[in-house]
């Protein structure tokens, strides 16, 4: 056997040991926690807002049980997690500034709201 194809085969069998984690335990697991986060939105939709909480309050709650089911997608099913650093980072980045571009523009628009009443 050749150096080069001892190289590829250790580098394959790397590249599955990192995959290896995502079991159909882990893919049941982390579906579970989506479907519970997604009850969850669901539950503040149809029975909370409607019965007294205040959109103020359940805007907020829904935008990061977004982010947590946007999280455990890139993570898991797209399998971010498993990536090297550098690529984490050029996406981690700029969702850190959208993130913070949605929460500038949020209170933004209280600003607009008030100035119309």
């Amino acid at each position: 056997m050749s150096a080069q194809h001892t190289e590829a085969h250790a580098h394959n069998e790397h590249g599955h040991e990192e995959h290896a984690s995502m079991s159909r335990g882990k893919i049941w697991q982390v579906f579970f926690i989506l479907l519970g986060i997604t009850v969850i939105e669901f539950i503040i939709a149809l029975y909370l807002v409607p019965h007294g909480m205040k959109i103020e309050w359940a805007n907020p709650i829904y935008i990061i049980l977004t982010l947590a089911k946007a999280f455990y997608i890139v993570a898991y099913f797209m399998h971010l997690k498993f990536e090297k650093v550098g690529l984490i980072y050029s996406l981690v980045v700029p969702i850190l500034f959208i993130i913070g571009l949605i929460l500038v523009l949020t209170n933004e628009s209280h600003h607009w709201i008030d100035l119309i009443r």
